[in-house]
């Protein structure tokens, strides 16, 4: 019996399987394995007895200059890069649909060209003319850069070979199909295979490719993590519906620090860029009031001042409800039983709410600190001091344990107007003598000290 040519693959790892089966066993998704033709027929017993050539080795000392890079103008994105595009990277955006990736994009398309570097954007999903529409909306309809619409993976290499730009904009990569491979656009095959492509196009041409990406209801980019894996840079851009801010982070960089977040705000001409985030999210805060605690944070490589929110109210339910926006659900979590099990602080009964204002996503465990510092403050309906700052890692036993990066935190602090910093009493800071420190042990000596209660 002639053996079967079908492949098996995952639709969210990207795995390979002999056999259909109901779920994966790389990532333990369910219903996500898919019959697909493979790419190619390879031989079936090893590579024969012809060799191939020698790949010439070198050392890891070198006098070559590190690779030179590309600004565009748009400094919260050059930031994010590590400091500009370079020649020959891959680069893939994901985000939420209508959440503007194509605007940040485009924008960051015609700030390019117009330093007097080639570019050119592809949009597979809309047609010229719309994207004409929203360049004249944003004022880039003078912006040197060109345009195509075309989703067939040849015709689009087949132009950069002859164009050779600086920067290839490619909207969205499962909107883009290979002639060789049997499969719809968007399947495993197809985003697999046109990713390998303009990789490969990237690094042999240096030019440097930014590939759009779709995300899932999870939030994560669509398609193999092979993907994701071929690229230089993944990032994310982020943001809520109801705020005009939006974020921009680096999940992977290979040219610069992984983790930095560019910060922008949508208005009616496009995406303006935030040079200084803590002022912006800290701009709504009136008289101090009970639940509110400011955090003196670190992402990436910038520190900045986020307003935790917290609000505490007896509830009618037998389970009472935990509703967590912008911080980690599991994180708050343990903060409770923290609370609870080592501070004798209940909070059953009582149903809670967080929120970091301004759409800020805060996932770094420094904010404990902030957290229960909101949360005791609402509980107790008592205000935490105005002019301070929190920052802190609470553990199991209740004891703070000190952060990073402490002297940035306090320096940013003290830029907009804080005098005084609650950290853990093992935090060492070096330099910074102009804020008043409340040094504080454990959780039980911050319940004391602050709210009077031990």
């Amino acid at each position: 019996m002639a053996k079967s040519s079908s492949a098996f693959t995952c639709t969210a790892c990207g795995a390979a399987h002999k056999k259909w089966a109901g779920r994966c066993d790389a990532c333990g998704e369910w219903n996500s394995i898919i019959e697909e033709a493979p790419l190619s027929q390879g031989p079936g017993r090893g590579l024969g007895a012809h060799k191939g050539r020698v790949v010439p080795l070198s050392n890891l000392s070198t006098s070559e200059p590190p690779p030179p890079r590309s600004r565009s103008g748009m400094e919260e994105f050059d930031r994010v890069l590590g400091g500009g595009l370079v020649p020959g990277s891959a680069l893939l955006v994901g985000g939420d649909p209508g959440i503007g990736k194509s605007t940040l994009l485009l924008q960051h398309a015609a700030a390019l060209s117009r330093t007097g570097r080639q570019a050119i954007y592809f949009s597979g999903e809309e047609a010229s003319a719309q994207v004409r529409m929203r360049a004249m909306r944003l004022g880039l309809a003078d912006a040197p850069m060109r345009l195509g619409a075309e989703t067939n993976l040849r015709d689009i290499l087949t132009t950069l070979e002859a164009e050779r730009p600086d920067l290839a904009v490619i909207d969205s990569i499962q909107t883009l199909w290979s002639d060789t491979i049997e499969a719809a656009p968007g399947s495993v095959a197809q985003v697999r295979a046109s990713a390998h492509e303009l990789v490969t196009f990237a690094k042999r041409h240096g030019v440097a490719v930014i590939l759009v990406g779709h995300v899932t209801k999870e939030g994560q980019i669509a398609g193999p993590r092979v993907v994701e894996h071929m690229v230089d840079c993944v990032l994310y851009f982020e943001g809520e519906r109801g705020h005009q801010f939006r974020i921009l982070r680096s999940v992977k960089n290979r040219f610069g620090p992984s983790g930095e977040i560019g910060v922008f705000e949508m208005t009616g001409s496009g995406l303006s860029e935030v040079t200084n985030p803590s002022a912006l999210f800290l701009s709504e805060r009136g008289q101090p009031i009970a639940g509110s605690a400011v955090f003196a944070g670190i992402e990436g490589t910038r520190p900045v001042l986020t307003e935790v929110q917290a609000l505490v109210a007896p509830s009618t339910l037998a389970s009472p409800r935990r509703t967590v926006v912008g911080l980690d659900s599991g994180r708050v979590s343990t903060i409770l039983a923290v609370l609870e099990a080592r501070c004798g602080i209940p909070f059953a009964g009582l149903d809670v709410f967080l929120n970091v204002a301004g759409g800020m996503k805060v996932v770094e465990p420094a904010a404990d600190l902030a957290i229960a510092g909101a949360l005791l403050s609402a509980r107790e309906d008592s205000a935490l001091p105005p002019e301070a700052v929190l920052f802190g890692e609470i553990s199991l036993s209740g004891a703070l344990r000190p952060v990073g990066q402490a002297e940035n935190r306090l320096k940013e602090a003290q830029k907009l107007g804080f005098t005084q910093a609650i950290l853990p009493e093992a935090q060492k800071v070096e330099g910074q003598g102009g804020m008043a420190q409340r040094r504080i042990a454990d959780l039980t000596g911050f319940v004391g000290e602050v709210f009077g209660a031990g």
